[in-house]
């Protein structure tokens, strides 16, 4: 397995795909704080309420001068009926190459009712305003997350 980004190190040049059709680069979050989830699925109970909670404290992470990128492997299209549906404000991407949740290394091995699959780990990533890596939530808990990471973006000052 290739070896996975790390507590203090710097925001990888990893290309996405953007509802909108185009791409987005995670190098180009450098200079403010930043903050990247992974989740499984588009429009799944877990995953909207999640993208939800982020939608609605956006403009407080805004506020702090944070931006926010969530990253599944769906399609770009099927990110914008998702975004579409439930009127959400938090940016989504799609991982069309894979190269993201490679090098984050949430593509993990899950288990649900006893049986084994390949997916993402549902975890977060926030870099500080020089595009370090500061912290990371692994295996998250929807409930009060994106509190919690908006309160870890006001510690960073």
């Amino acid at each position: 397995m290739a070896k996975t980004i790390e507590q203090g190190a710097a925001l990888p040049d990893i290309d996405l795909a953007s509802p909108d059709g185009g791409r987005v680069n995670l190098r180009d979050y450098a200079g403010k704080p930043f903050i990247l989830y992974f989740y499984p699925k588009d429009d799944t109970a877990g995953c909207t309420r999640e993208a939800q909670d982020f939608s609605l404290l956006y403009p407080e992470f805004r506020a702090l001068g944070a931006e926010i990128l969530g990253v599944s492997l769906d399609t770009p299209a099927k990110h914008q009926k998702f975004i579409d549906k439930y009127d959400l404000t938090v940016p989504l991407a799609s991982d069309d190459k894979e190269a993201a949740i490679h090098a984050f290394g949430v593509w993990i091995e899950k288990n649900l009712y006893g049986r084994t699959y390949m997916g993402i780990d549902r975890s977060t990533w926030l870099f500080d305003a020089q595009g370090v890596l500061v912290r990371v939530w692994r295996k998250v808990r929807v409930p009060g997350h994106a509190a919690s990471v908006l309160e870890a973006v006001r510690e960073l000052g």
